[in-house]
């Protein structure tokens, strides 16, 4: 069972942001910006791509919304999207509120927020969902 599945249990504890049937959508632990959220799907698979069509497509429809949340919350010229998976064993998209294509790079230090602003950004996600 991945980190990304005990999550979706609610085994660990996670800052929700958005979940259907499907899909479920949480902050970044170690956000590179403010509202970094990742998307998944609740059943375990490794990689994006081996989603069936329809899967995959409902994701990206999800994570569309997700995204427009994001922005809403916290208003920026884009959201970004990235697909890495080399971290965790489950597939997850990347949505990172962008002012420049700088700030799209995983090997900038990373943020460090508290439990409360955590939860804060989540907040305000959910609400814009």
């Amino acid at each position: 069972m991945t980190i990304f599945s005990k999550i979706i249990a609610g085994e660990i504890p996670s800052y929700k942001c958005a979940e259907n049937d499907r899909f479920y959508a949480f902050l970044d632990i170690n956000p590179i910006a403010k509202g970094h959220t990742l998307v998944v799907p609740k059943h375990e698979v490794d990689y994006l791509f081996d989603l069936d069509d329809d899967e995959l497509a409902d994701m990206i429809v999800f994570a569309k919304r997700v995204a427009k949340a994001i922005r809403a919350a916290y208003p920026c010229r884009k959201v970004g999207m990235a697909v890495l998976g080399l971290e965790v064993n489950h597939a997850h998209i990347h949505l990172i509120p962008l002012q420049s294509e700088g700030d799209m790079d995983f090997r900038r230090e990373k943020l460090q927020l508290t439990a409360e602003e955590m939860e804060e950004i989540a907040h305000r996600i959910r609400e814009q969902f």
